[in-house]
């Protein structure tokens, strides 16, 4: 059996009391020459922990309407997907394809001889694609201007190599001969 509370010792009849400020003296008015919690001119402590991400910090905002079908984990449409790479990094850039195979067709002219300059003219190609669509792989197409326009001088000069040393082995077989 419990007994009831009492009079006067109930808390709830009571009226409430203010909550007191620790930092204002018993009168109510802040000290001269005290700091307050407005004072601009409170030392701050400059051991004490920052929130490195306090001025990032930006709530999304919900959806229009929740979708009832939804399912846990995974981002309404949208939205960005939480986790890694997170809130605010640009998505991949798309690498422009006939790039990565004028660079191969230019490397590949090392052992063929034919592709360098097949590599070259696709590099000018995958150039003009970059600027009008602005995808990456600029660097893929320039260097594979560069390498198969050097492989194709070098396959031209070794031709004209090859020419000029059989018209003069043929001169020279000619003029033999002729003894």
């Amino acid at each position: 059996m419990t007994y009831p509370p009492p009079p006067g010792n109930d808390p709830w009849s009571q009226p409430p009391t203010p909550p007191v400020d620790p930092t204002l003296p018993v009168s109510g008015q802040p000290i001269p020459g005290q700091p307050t919690g407005t004072d601009p001119y409170v030392p701050v402590d400059p051991y004490a922990p920052v929130d490195p991400y306090a001025g990032m910090k930006s709530e999304q905002p919900a959806p229009a309407t929740a979708d009832p079908y939804a399912v846990p984990g995974y981002a309404p449409a949208g939205y960005p997907q939480a986790g890694y790479p997170g809130y605010g990094y640009p998505p991949a850039q798309k690498t422009n394809g006939l790039a990565i195979a004028a660079l191969v067709l230019a490397l590949v002219g090392f052992a063929s001889c034919v592709t360098a300059p097949i590599g070259a003219i696709l590099g000018h190609v995958a150039q003009k694609q970059i600027r009008q669509t602005g995808e990456g792989g600029e660097g893929m197409a320039t260097a594979a201007i560069i390498v198969g326009w050097i492989l194709t001088g070098l396959i031209v000069l070794a031709i004209i190599f090859y020419i000029v040393m059989i018209v003069i082995a043929i001169s020279a077989s000619s003029t033999s001969s002729s003894y």
